[in-house]
């Protein structure tokens, strides 16, 4: 099982929104300066994504899941991410 897509525009959404002005995170962020803010947007319903932009979108998902070293089980949250993995963005390195 994994995660769908709408959950994943759900899960990098709240990332990006919560944690997009952490210092600590502005690597990740910056390199993922079109599938974040894509990906909240589509969630927000304020654009439709195609095919170019959800490679944008799975390859930020794909960042996020190695960057938290967990394998997609299909989760419902961002919460989810940081259970599975133990970590949070507070103990980024």
């Amino acid at each position: 099982m994994t995660t769908d897509f709408s959950k994943q525009l759900e899960i990098l959404a709240d990332f990006w929104t919560c944690w997009k002005n952490d210092e600590k995170l502005s690597e990740f962020f910056e390199f993922n300066d079109i599938g974040l803010p894509l990906a909240w947007l589509g969630f927000e319903g304020l654009c439709e994504i195609n095919e170019d932009g959800k490679k944008y979108v799975a390859e930020s998902w794909e960042l996020l899941l190695a960057a938290f070293e967990v394998k997609d089980t299909g989760f419902d949250s961002i919460g989810d991410v940081f259970a599975a993995s133990g970590k949070s963005p507070d103990s980024w390195e």
